[in-house]
């Protein structure tokens, strides 16, 4: 991959210090602050930490039981910038510039435990097949007053009022917060992050932003990595929090990561349109990969204790693995409209996931069914959450034993980083259970 370009560095003198940062399992940034005046370096040679480094628990401490750590030595991987190159940092007071990388073998071979490397491994299966997944985001996220022990909604700059209820569609919950949400946009034209709609959502507080859809996989990931890091810092910087966490308030919804996906051929048209309502074969078969898959791969849909308070029963968010038309008490729906925008909308994955690891699995399972060409069951009509159907497993614990267990995410992802998420996620498990909820709650509310 050619190195970027210093052509941004070089018309933006102001900027003395950049970041170069890589997305860890959890979907934290971690990586250096390095003066400007050194970043040709890090462009041509890339830079160095420890391949453990994407392999933190949620606190940001090594796994005890890791192969990563003292088995080998704790080495080095070498991070190389990625095809991003240089974007400024506006949640910052100091002009400052972000250098997304991602992580190789000395030898130059990739590194299995990177995230982003993942879903490029799902991409060139895509690739190998003369296709090319299409695909969108919808971020949810709440704004919240955290200044307290008793999480609420921000005071409005604008009214010096505190609206204590959910609004669905509101202009005026939009307008509440409109020096925030002028400077997101503005950031995320900065930032070249294709930031669409903004609603107000059914969460105390929460709000919703579409990215716009793109043929480049890795791009909406990053988009998507990138959104949230510069929501939370931005939203700061106005006094308040954002948190992509699942489910803070017990009594509201919680926050999904949607994401839309269709599928083109080598001809650029896409496979799921018939020129009908109903959809092609290909259709079926990727919701079909997509269902068989749902049971296994929940980890990376839920990875956090709070992320199960999510899935429950009529709670905007799916509990059940059915898939139907134009309807979103499911998991897998397939929107209406032009048949030629024929596509899949996967609506497991809550706010708090790992992009990379999400569209990993997502596109992973929709692929796998093309390739076996499996038929999915029946669409379901009506309210899916009154039917009996294969539960979404809603125990922290079973979801990393599915997970680990399964034939399905090896076909998916490599066996280092179902081992190292695996590893992960039981580490966090032991540790959260000797917290209290207001000390989950503080953990997750900034880090996911």
């Amino acid at each position: 991959m050619p190195a970027p370009s210093l052509d941004w560095l070089r018309t933006h003198p102001e900027v003395r210090t950049i970041r170069a940062a890589a997305c860890d399992l959890n979907g934290v940034p971690r990586g250096k602050r390095v003066p400007s005046r050194y970043a040709e370096k890090v462009v041509t040679e890339g830079t160095r930490f420890p391949m453990s480094a994407l392999n933190l628990d949620i606190w940001g401490e090594d796994i005890d039981d890791s192969p990563l750590v003292f088995e080998t030595g704790d080495r080095d991987g070498v991070l190389r910038p990625t095809d991003r190159g240089f974007v400024p940092m506006p949640w910052l007071e100091a002009p400052s510039a972000l250098l997304p990388i991602w992580m190789y073998h000395e030898d130059g071979r990739p590194f299995d435990g990177d995230p982003r490397h993942a879903l490029a491994s799902v991409a060139q299966r895509y690739r190998a097949r003369g296709l090319t997944p299409v695909v969108a985001v919808e971020l949810e996220f709440f704004l919240i007053d955290d200044s307290t022990r008793t999480l609420q909604v921000p005071v409005s700059p604008r009214s010096g009022k505190r609206r204590k209820a959910a609004e669905i569609l509101s202009i005026r919950a939009l307008d509440a917060f409109d020096q925030f949400f002028t400077e997101l946009y503005e950031a995320c034209e900065a930032m070249d992050i294709p930031a669409d709609t903004a609603i107000s959502e059914a969460g105390l507080g929460q709000f919703e932003i579409n990215l716009v859809h793109t043929d480049n996989v890795l791009r909406a990931a990053d988009d998507a990595w990138l959104f949230k890091w510069l929501v939370k810092g931005l939203a700061r910087r106005h006094g308040f929090a954002a948190s992509f966490m699942a489910k803070p308030y017990e009594d509201y919804s919680g926050s999904g990561m949607h994401a839309h996906f269709s599928v083109l051929d080598a001809a650029g048209q896409n496979i799921f349109d018939d020129g009908g309502a109903r959809g092609t074969a290909a259709l079926h078969h990727a919701i079909a990969g997509c269902l068989r898959a749902m049971h296994d791969s929940t980890l990376i849909f839920a990875p956090h204790l709070n992320s199960y308070d999510r899935l429950v029963p009529e709670a905007h968010a799916p509990s059940g693995i059915s898939w139907a038309y134009e309807n979103r008490t499911v998991a897998i729906r397939v929107p209406a409209g032009a048949p030629a925008a024929r596509r899949i909308e996967h609506r497991v994955a809550g706010g708090d996931v790992n992009p990379y690891l999400a569209l990993a699995a997502m596109l992973g399972a929709a692929l796998t069914g093309i390739e076996d060409e499996i038929a999915p069951p029946e669409p379901v009509t009506g309210n899916a959450y009154a039917l009996d159907l294969p539960r979404i497993p809603t125990e922290w614990g079973d979801a990393i034993d599915a997970f680990e267990k399964s034939d399905l995410m090896k076909r998916i992802f490599p066996d280092m980083l179902i081992r190292n998420m695996v590893l992960t996620k039981r580490q966090e498990k032991l540790y959260m259970g000797e917290l209290t909820q207001p000390e989950q709650t503080e953990i997750y509310l900034d880090t996911v």
